[in-house]
C-alpha cells in the first residue's frame, strides 16, 4: 500500500485530474456539440476513442512527472525533502523502468487511436512530447525561461490535440468553409489553448521563485537566479496583465453576443487574477509563493469549469 500511494504521488495523480478534466470537459461541452449542433453529426474522434486519447495523454505526462523527479532527485532533497519518492521508497531503477512503461503505452494508444481516424499528427506529436518531456527534465528544466516555455506548450496540447483530431488530412484546406463545427473548435482552442499557456507561464515560474534555493546549489540558471525575484515578479505580472486584457476583451465580446453567463464568469475570473496579482506584489517567503502556485492552479481549475457554459451558445 504503501509503494502504490508512493507511485500515485510520484505521477501527481492531482495533476492528472486535471488533465483528464480539461480534455473532459473540451470534449464533452465543445467538441461534441459543436458537431451536434451545426452539422447535426459526429465528431470523427468518436467517445471510445476520445477515452483512449485521454488515457494515453494521463500516461504520457504521468510517465513526465516520473522522470522529472527522477532526475531532479538531488534539487528535491534540499525543496522539498519530505515529499521525497524516488530512491526512498521507489528506487532509481522502478522509476526509470515506469517511465518507459507508461511512455510506451501513451505512444501504443495514440497510434491505434492515428490508425483509426487515419491522422499521423497524433503519434508524431505525442512521440515529440515524449521527448520533450524527457529533454525537459534532463536539460531545459535548469535554463532561463525555455523549459517554462516547453511545458506551457505541453498544458496548452492537451487542449489543440482535441482539435486535431477532428483535422480531415484527406479533404482539401485546413479549416473548410463547410465544417463550421470545426471552425468554432479551433476557435475555441485558441482561446483556451492561449489560456492554459499563460496561466501554465505564469505558475511554472512562481515553482522557480519557490525553489530557488535547491536550484542554486545544483547550478540551474533559472529566472529568479539568472534576473533575481523582483525582476522575476515583474515577468510575472506582465503575463497576468496580459492574461487579464485579453478576458476583458473576450467578455465584452461575450457581452455583444449576448452570452452573459460567460461574462458574468469571466469577471470573476478577472476578481481572481486581480487577487493573485496584489498578492505576487506581497510575496516575499518561500510559504507566500507556495500559496501562490495554488491559487494560479485554481486559476486553471475555474478555467476548465468554464468550458461547460459554451454548450448553451452553439
Amino acid at each position: 500500500m504503501l509503494k502504490l500511494n508512493a507511485f500515485f504521488q510520484l505521477i501527481r495523480f492531482k495533476n492528472l485530474i486535471f488533465i483528464a478534466l480539461t480534455q473532459l470537459f473540451f470534449y464533452g461541452f465543445v467538441v461534441r456539440p459543436a458537431y451536434d449542433k451545426l452539422l447535426n453529426t459526429d465528431p470523427i474522434l468518436t467517445h471510445n476513442l476520445f477515452h483512449w486519447m485521454l488515457v494515453a495523454s494521463v500516461l504520457i505526462a504521468g510517465a513526465g512527472y516520473i522522470i522529472n523527479d527522477y532526475f531532479d532527485l538531488n534539487i528535491d532533497k534540499i525543496n522539498k525533502p519530505s515529499r521525497l519518492i524516488v530512491d526512498r521508497i521507489i528506487s532509481r531503477r522502478w522509476a526509470m523502468m515506469l517511465h518507459f512503461v507508461l511512455s510506451i503505452a501513451g505512444l501504443v494508444i495514440t497510434a491505434y487511436v492515428s490508425i483509426k481516424i487515419n491522422n499521423f499528427l497524433l503519434i508524431l506529436m505525442n512521440g515529440i512530447a515524449v521527448v520533450l518531456l524527457w529533454v525537459y527534465s534532463t536539460t531545459f528544466k535548469k535554463k532561463l525561461l525555455s523549459g517554462n516555455v516547453i511545458i506551457s506548450l505541453l498544458t496548452a496540447w492537451v487542449i489543440f490535440m482535441l482539435f486535431f483530431c477532428e483535422v480531415n488530412l484527406n479533404e482539401n484546406g485546413f479549416l473548410p468553409d463547410s465544417n463550421q463545427a470545426l471552425i468554432t473548435i479551433y476557435k475555441l482552442a485558441i482561446v483556451y489553448g492561449g489560456f492554459a499557456f499563460i496561466v501554465s507561464l505564469v505558475r511554472e515560474v512562481i515553482k522557480d521563485i519557490e525553489d530557488e534555493m535547491g536550484d542554486r546549489k545544483y547550478g540551474c540558471r533559472t529566472m529568479p537566479i539568472s534576473w533575481g525575484v523582483n525582476a522575476t515578479k515583474v515577468f510575472v505580472a506582465v503575463w497576468l496583465i496580459v492574461l487579464f486584457g485579453a478576458l476583458i476583451a473576450i467578455m465584452f465580446y461575450a457581452m455583444f453576443n449576448k452570452w452573459y453567463l460567460i461574462s458574468v464568469f469571466i469577471f470573476l475570473l478577472l476578481i481572481l487574477i486581480s487577487h493573485i496579482f496584489l498578492k505576487l506584489k506581497q510575496a516575499k517567503s518561500i510559504s507566500d509563493y507556495t500559496r501562490l502556485s495554488k491559487e494560479v492552479k485554481l486559476l486553471m481549475l475555474f478555467g476548465i469549469f468554464s468550458m461547460a457554459l459554451f454548450y448553451y451558445y452553439f
